[in-house]
């Protein structure tokens, strides 16, 4: 009796550079799918509360808020400074200590309310620069620089775009019967 002989290997061919990073793009690294598996590390709660915090953050113009306010903080509490150090006293600090209280409102209608950021980053422009004659140079020009850049930067902020939606507005939809139909109303005017 005969034993045939075992097949021959037949080598496969080379795999380029290309494919290969086709191919593990292509296969998900275990838990990236937010399933959760064998393999997907858990969060701890610290770690989820900052994800949160992250996508909380992302949404609005936060850090023109944060400048805003630091800016609002310095012009409100350097009238509270020692004698020494201050330029201005009396009803000049009542004054800064209002312009100062001012700001930082609207650096909280700038994070919570994104929608109001032209507003309140005007109204923050327009008051730490009126901080400089009532209140101490500004908050020695700091408070003022701080609540300028910071105004800038909330009436600058664009949301994120949302994802397009396939025909939802497309324009000469066509009915039923296939003939073309009415343009597509959109806000006051027609597409």
């Amino acid at each position: 009796m005969t034993t045939p002989d075992p097949p021959v290997p037949v080598p496969a061919p080379e795999a380029t550079v290309s494919e290969t990073t086709v191919f593990e793009a292509a296969v998900p690294a275990p838990g990236a799918t937010g399933e959760p598996g064998a393999d997907a590390p858990t969060l701890s709660g610290p770690a989820r509360a900052r994800r949160a915090f992250r996508v909380w953050r992302r949404t609005r113009p936060f850090w023109a808020a944060l400048w805003i306010a630091l800016g609002g903080f310095v012009i409100f509490f350097l009238p509270m400074a020692p004698l020494g150090k201050i330029l201005q006293v009396g009803v000049g600090g009542i004054a800064g200590m209002a312009g100062g209280v001012v700001i930082m409102a609207m650096a909280l209608l700038v994070l919570f309310l994104p929608g109001q950021r032209h507003t309140a980053g005007t109204i923050a422009v327009i008051a730490g620069v009126a901080s400089f004659p009532l209140s101490n140079l500004g908050g020695l020009f700091v408070g003022m620089a701080l609540s300028v850049l910071g105004g800038a930067m909330a009436f600058g902020w664009l949301p994120e775009k949302p994802a397009r939606r396939r025909g939802l507005l497309r324009r000469g939809r066509a009915t039923t019967d296939g003939t073309p139909g009415s343009p597509v109303s959109v806000g006051s005017g027609s597409a």
